[in-house]
């Protein structure tokens, strides 16, 4: 899905306007929401960094991925900034998130594992908790087998 995100700044009203904007039909882009903020709030979080401004522009209603908030919080840098522009359109697609680069982990040569025998994982005391007699004789089980059932398949059929 391709994304725009509108930036305005209102020097007026002392605010700066997000805009979040998607790809619904080809080739058309739908308002999705629109935040404002005070300038002074967002000049107080650009002095933080970047990712304080990334904290304050996000909100349960717009919550743009990482590498798309950090874009819009570079673009807010510039428009608040002496000398700034009154907007800023940033475009992205989600196909971005997905073209990253790869971390592929590094391949294991099996030749120079040591080969185990599978004996010697085996703890040698297990058989003596399973051979006292008594923990099967003592077993109680609501299930019972009738007396007319026969376990042998061949007769039946």
């Amino acid at each position: 899905m391709k994304q725009k995100y509108a930036i305005l700044r209102d020097d007026d009203q002392k605010t700066l306007i997000v805009r979040e904007y998607a790809e619904l039909d080809k080739e058309m882009m739908s308002l999705l929401c629109e935040e404002t903020y005070s300038q002074e709030h967002i000049q107080g979080a650009l002095k933080e960094g970047h990712q304080a401004v990334i904290n304050v522009i996000r909100t349960n209603n717009m919550y743009p991925p990482t590498m798309f908030a950090q874009a819009i919080a570079e673009a807010i840098d510039g428009l608040l900034g002496d000398n700034g522009n009154q907007s800023a359109e940033l475009f992205f697609d989600d196909k971005d998130l997905f073209n990253q680069d790869i971390v592929v982990p590094p391949e294991v040569d099996e030749d120079v594992d040591e080969e185990v025998d599978v004996d010697t994982l085996l703890d040698d005391a297990i058989d003596d908790d399973f051979e006292d007699d008594k923990v099967l004789k003592e077993l109680k089980s609501s299930i019972q087998v009738a007396d007319d059932d026969s376990g042998d398949i061949e007769d039946a059929v």
